[in-house]
């Protein structure tokens, strides 16, 4: 029995989880050439500069990432109540003014919040809030957030970008993940709570919605 290779973009697998050729965007196998596999075709991208000058499309977007916003420059704000609270408190201790219990209380309540904070920052860090498009239709613009909670774009190539099949995931699914073959670096997006402004540019990256 044969087993039929089966992709979207960039490297395909047998079924039986054996390396085959490499396919396209159609999922045609395209033929291996000097004796070797084919790596997934990936345009370099040009600077920074130039590529900001280029027209974007907005494709997809999160209107929830102003709430995520906030919620990561929260963690800021906490060690700052932190470093200014739990001094006197240990001062107070000292001097006989507040019992253990209070300071126990105090510096478990204040690392708690800190370490939830900052964990989940960490994962709002990976949250995509918006994804352009470029007329050519071979950058992706991301948009996420950074560690003091502020805007990022970085530039990929669609080249580069799995579709939602090829991650492994499934569409209808609340959260999806955004992948790269040339980076083990995971984003995540969810079309469920997103909205996908461009159809037709968003399955140009992502494949079909069906």
């Amino acid at each position: 029995m044969s087993h039929i290779p089966t992709c979207t973009r960039g490297p395909c697998l047998f079924t039986d989880g054996r390396p085959a050729a490499h396919c396209n965007s159609e999922g045609s196998t395209v033929k291996k050439s000097l004796g070797g596999p084919l790596a997934p075709k990936v345009s370099a991208l040009s600077k920074s500069s130039d590529l900001e000058k280029k027209k974007f499309t907005m494709i997809y977007s999160l209107p929830h990432i102003k709430v995520l916003r906030v919620l990561s420059r929260l963690k800021l704000l906490q060690t700052g109540i932190t470093v200014v609270v739990l001094p006197p408190v240990f001062i107070l201790y000292h001097m006989g003014e507040v019992p253990f219990f209070l300071v126990s209380y105090t510096t478990g309540l204040s690392l708690f919040a800190g370490v939830m904070l900052y964990a989940t920052s960490h994962f709002f860090r990976r949250v995509v809030g918006m994804m352009y498009l470029d007329s050519s239709q071979t950058t992706l613009k991301v948009s996420h957030l950074t560690f003091w909670g502020r805007r990022r774009d970085i530039y990929l190539p669609v080249s580069d970008v799995m579709t939602i099949g090829d991650t492994g995931d499934s569409v209808n699914e609340t959260i999806l993940k955004l992948k790269r073959y040339s980076s083990p670096q995971t984003f995540y997006f969810s079309i469920r709570f997103g909205l996908v402004v461009d159809k037709k540019g968003f399955q140009k990256v992502f494949g079909s919605l069906k």
